[in-house]
């Protein structure tokens, strides 16, 4: 099974979306990989090893090809295409109220 999808996320293929679609492919019994929708069979790489993810250097916008081979394929294929299809939201600052460790915020309060 196979299916092309635009990448959303602002920062592409990098750093948390990346992370994000490398657990959501090891969370199935599924061969999933990934590459660039022009590449062909032979620009795709395991969709479970982050080195890999990352290496493709995917912007956002870019189009990828999503292909999954086993009991969950089907599955696999929906939670890396959702993943790709949604833009992450990076946490905010603070966003729960906790100290993030940093001791610059708390000099500068007033």
């Amino acid at each position: 099974m196979e299916r092309t999808v635009t990448v959303e996320p602002e920062a592409g293929l990098h750093a948390r979306p990346a992370s994000k679609l490398v657990q959501a492919a090891n969370r199935f019994d599924a061969d999933v990989s990934i590459g660039r929708a022009d590449d062909g069979d032979d620009g795709l790489v395991r969709a479970d090893s982050m080195l890999s993810v990352s290496g493709l250097n995917v912007e956002h916008g870019e189009s990828v090809r999503v292909v999954a081979e086993g009991p969950d394929a089907e599955a696999a294929l929906d939670a890396v295409c959702d993943l790709l299809a949604s833009p992450v939201e990076e946490p905010a600052a603070d966003a729960d109220g906790g100290d993030d460790g940093n001791a610059e915020d708390a000099e500068d309060a007033p």
